[in-house]
């Protein structure tokens, strides 16, 4: 998810370098859109008044310290970085930090949130309970923690001599602060606090002990001298976004994991493994990990990074147990899956592989969903078939299966059976014929209007030769959003099917701009429908509300002058696809998550990487948000924002 390099805008080039692994190595259009039709699928009623919920007043462009909400509107701190978990903890001090202090502290860089409810008369083990309470004001926040830099975290190092430098010491913490949160928090008369020392609250980091489980369980490309079965693995890392299942389980992803692992691919024996760990930017320029945790140095235990890449499944209302990874999502840089529940029909989960020329994928389980079987939906996940999808010429659209066997996937070309396809899914998928696709990023299904839409951040790789009806402009800046429609109508559409059809929902970038290029398109929008702060750019998270209103996160707008933020717009109706602006970050922050209580009067986000700009430092930071103390430095922060009147967020 994290990618932009923030920098001022005075000292912003216009091709600045850009973060592109969660740990970074050194060394390591509008008429283009002709070809995908606008389809009805997802336009039901032009009439509808789905945007008049959307009353509150936009907040502008700008780019400062602060962050910003509409007027009526508050944002309060729940949880920053370093912030106990238990009630012995105490103050953060991050001068004192080690590991086991770390191990009992908020993660770094929060990234995903899921809202699970509790509810009052019911303890551990009673998901059902909790999620049938839908209490929208007693319940667990649960937030990735994407990735760590030493130079905002500790003192004395630069951006450049933490890379290959950072302590041990240091390092021990950083795998600490990577993984997951789960938090038990209550809406009190002073805002949403955490419960110190709650059964509930735990921390998943590196070294957690989890499960490896499907298909590709203890096949010898997961083998290490550590774990000889494949079957059970250390800790996650590179969690960016996630999802939610309908049996009260959390999905987190695996994204960046390749910049966790150093050494030099072509010192490693095996011809299939080396040029897969150069696939996800393996090198010998990556973070220093290695040095410490010798399982990260790919000449040490070569096949160490197969047991990365995969969605993690675990139970936040279960403190003792264990989580999984789901190799039958397959491996690759997961943005997050997001679920489709139907009872009686298989799950559907879509998800993107969030990097340049990758793919946008679905998941079409073997069994069927039945609500209330716990036990049996538990399962869902483990047995299905994945495809990858293919966006073609005028609309039309194919999943196609990654199943070993089925065309190019043979041993002929290098996949001994189906764990292979799963591990090596990115080359199976464009073996296939899949779309390469600029920077599938979340992908998840209005719950109003049954259609599924893709968050395209952007790629400025594509050339001129390799634009297509689903990436239609050369060196995209801006980004775009897609929307997939499946056969069927609102509520009934058959995710299931094989087909779809797809519309460019929106281009980013300014509907004015003078460069035909960089000019967004909303839609079907005259420009007169959004303001000056309306547009965006670099789509990356999106949720629905309850009224089925888009509501997008972006990554990368300070490279157009302003703040990453949250735009909320229509998805049906006569103001369809027209942004209206809703928050801003402080600079060089971004924001990821956003979730809303089931009452949709409490919208939960995160604040990655405050201050991340050029230059900046633990020892000398940009600025110090969102405790402006000069003892803390900017710590990534997670904010609670409701309305003044208690209203729904908004309307």
């Amino acid at each position: 998810m994290t990618d932009s390099k923030h920098v001022s805008p005075e000292k912003q080039a216009p091709d600045s370098p850009h973060r592109r692994t969660l740990f970074k190595a050194i060394g390591a259009a509008t008429a283009a859109t002709a070809g995908a039709t606008v389809l009805p699928g997802c336009l039901q009623d032009k009439k509808s008044n789905a945007s008049a919920n959307l009353k509150f007043n936009e907040i502008p462009h700008r780019l400062d310290f602060k962050h910003h909400v509409p007027e009526g509107y508050s944002a309060d701190r729940v949880l920053s970085w370093g912030d106990p978990l238990d009630a012995f903890a105490g103050k953060f001090k991050p001068e004192q930090l080690n590991a086991s202090e770390q191990a009992r502290r908020f993660g770094y860089n929060n990234d995903f949130i899921a809202y699970m409810p509790l509810a009052n008369d019911a303890g551990p083990g009673e998901g059902e309970k909790h999620r049938q309470s839908r209490n929208s004001e007693h319940g667990l926040l649960c937030i990735n923690h994407e990735y760590t830099q030493p130079h905002l975290m500790f003192s004395g190092y630069t951006e450049k001599s933490s890379n290959r430098g950072t302590r041990d010491e240091h390092i021990a913490v950083e795998q600490q602060a990577c993984g997951h949160t789960i938090v038990e928090i209550e809406k009190t008369p002073d805002g949403w606090l955490p419960v110190l020392g709650s059964l509930y609250n735990r921390r998943l980091s590196l070294t957690t002990a989890m499960n490896i489980v499907g298909v590709a369980a203890g096949d010898r490309r997961l083998q290490t001298n550590e774990d000889p079965t494949g079957t059970r693995v250390l800790g996650t890392v590179g969690n960016c976004a996630g999802g939610k299942t309908p049996w009260g389980t959390v999905l987190i992803a695996e994204e960046g994991f390749g910049g966790a692992f150093q050494g030099d691919p072509d010192n490693v024996a095996d011809e299939i493994e080396a040029r897969n760990h150069h696939a996800f930017g393996i090198s010998p320029g990556n973070r220093n990990w290695g040095d410490y945790d010798r399982r990260f140095d790919i000449t040490v235990e070569p096949n160490e990074p197969n047991r990365f890449g995969w969605m993690v499944e675990y139970d936040p209302y279960d403190p003792e147990s264990t989580p999984r990874k789901l190799t039958g999502l397959g491996r690759f840089e997961h943005e997050g899956f997001t679920l489709v529940s139907k009872p009686g029909k298989p799950i559907v989960a879509y998800g993107g592989d969030d990097d340049e020329h990758q793919f946008v994928y679905r998941f079409v389980s073997r069994g069927v969903y039945q609500p209330g079987d716990d036990v049996r939906n538990r399962e869902l996940l483990t047995e299905g078939t994945l495809y990858a999808g293919q966006f073609s010429e005028g609309g039309i659209g194919r999943w196609l299966p990654l199943l070993h066997g089925r065309g190019p996937l043979t041993q002929e070309n290098g996949f001994r059976n189906q764990a292979d396809v799963l591990v090596d899914a990115r080359r199976a998928a464009r073996l296939l014929g899949a779309t390469p696709m600029d920077r599938p990023e979340d992908v998840e299904t209005n719950p109003v209007n049954d259609c599924t839409y893709v968050m395209l951040t952007k790629n400025k790789k594509r050339k001129p030769d390799q634009v297509n009806a689903a990436n239609p402009r050369a060196r995209n800046t801006a980004g775009h959003v897609l929307e997939i429609v499946p056969p069927g109508r609102s509520g009934a559409r058959d995710h299931v099917s094989d087909t779809f059809h797809w519309n460019t929902f929106l281009l980013g970038g300014n509907p004015n701009a003078e460069d035909p290029a960089e000019r967004g398109a909303y839609g079907q929008q005259h420009t007169g429908n959004i303001s000056a702060d309306g547009w965006f750019a670099n789509p990356d998270n999106v949720a629905f509300d309850q009224r089925g209103n888009m509501w997008i996160a972006t990554d990368g707008c300070e490279s157009f002058g302003f703040h990453d933020g949250l735009w909320a717009m229509a998805t049906e109706g006569e103001l369809r696809a027209a942004p209206r602006h809703f928050f801003g970050c402080p600079q060089g922050g971004e924001i990821c998550g956003p979730e809303f209580t089931p009452d949709g009067k409490t919208l939960f986000v995160s604040v990655q990487h405050p201050a991340d700009a050029d230059g900046s430092t633990f020892d000398n930071p940009l600025h110090r948000w969102p405790d402006n103390d000069p003892d803390l430095p900017p710590r990534p922060t997670v904010l609670a924002i409701r309305r003044k009147d208690a209203g729904v967020v908004g309307s």
